[in-house]
């Protein structure tokens, strides 16, 4: 909080590398205006305490702490102090390694959208491109040219970061219905929009898209007397897509029916989305 470190106070790692590493984290992650994630010391009132509904009992509690308190706004204001070297005899429990990791994995799962909004964001926007560029032609970039075993590489890049898309969506709806993470109205707008029945229309739209591909590929093999085509590469760049949009409308009609099944309302679960 902008005090003092004394000599010998912190090891290195804790000072140089954890505490820093964690501290901007969490600050990117939750837009926190903490600037040391893990005083030892912290005050708080009671209702305070009750709002946060803190759930953890191990060294992530000093996490869920300021992270509850920045998700449910609650004021928070650092205090400057000194830390002194310790004078205890007996070792420190902490062990920075393990427990910094599981700082880091807390904050990760209270975190939906750097966990797998964000990659899966940018991995299917470079896996579009390249698949959209390539499913036509060969690239060449300088010396180097890329061809259909890009393209599989892109379908790949496509399929995987539907799922990180949708895993974010599912531990968002499952967090919040926990009461792990508080109410997202965006999101709930969101599901009032995109219901079971609309997903299921948009994979079958995909997947017959997908089939009528793979079709047109099947045409041309016949035309061939289903022998050796004229081009391995051509064929290549026709199943490629049409294999990587099959497998992405499967993914969506079961995916809007996991996460209608996420979104069930009972007495004790609130999602943020009505069941579809």
């Amino acid at each position: 909080g902008g005090g003092r470190i004394m000599p010998g106070a912190m090891p290195w790692k804790n000072r140089w590398i954890g505490n820093p590493v964690l501290s901007f984290l969490g600050q990117l992650f939750f837009k926190c205006p903490a600037r040391d994630f893990h005083c030892g010391l912290r005050g708080f009132t009671k209702a305070a305490f009750q709002k946060m509904e803190l759930q953890t009992t191990g060294m992530e509690f000093a996490s869920e702490m300021v992270i509850k308190a920045t998700l449910k706004q609650l004021k928070i204001t650092e205090v400057p102090i000194t830390l002194y070297k310790d004078g205890r005899s007996r070792p420190p429990h902490l062990k920075p390694w393990r427990d910094g990791w599981r700082h880091l994995r807390f904050m990760l799962i209270y975190s939906p959208y750097w966990l797998f909004l964000a990659p899966g964001l940018l991995l299917s926007a470079v896996g579009i491109i390249l698949a959209a560029a390539l499913s036509f032609n060969n690239i060449r970039i300088g010396g180097i040219e890329l061809n259909v075993g890009t393209l599989a590489m892109a379908g790949m890049a496509i399929a995987v970061s539907f799922q990180l898309i949708a895993f974010a969506f599912y531990t968002k709806v499952f967090a919040i219905a926990e009461g792990l993470l508080p109410d997202d109205p965006k999101l709930a707008r969101a599901f009032k929009i995109f219901t079971l029945e609309k997903g299921i229309v948009a994979g079958l739209l995909i997947l017959f898209a997908g089939a009528a591909l793979f079709l047109r590929a099947l045409w041309i093999w016949k035309q061939a007397h289903y022998g050796m085509l004229p081009s391995m590469e051509d064929n290549l760049r026709r199943l490629i897509p049409a294999a990587t949009l099959m497998i992405l409308g499967v993914q969506t009609i079961f995916s809007s029916f996991f996460m209608s099944v996420l979104s069930l309302k009972t007495v004790s679960r609130k999602p943020p989305a009505p069941a579809g």
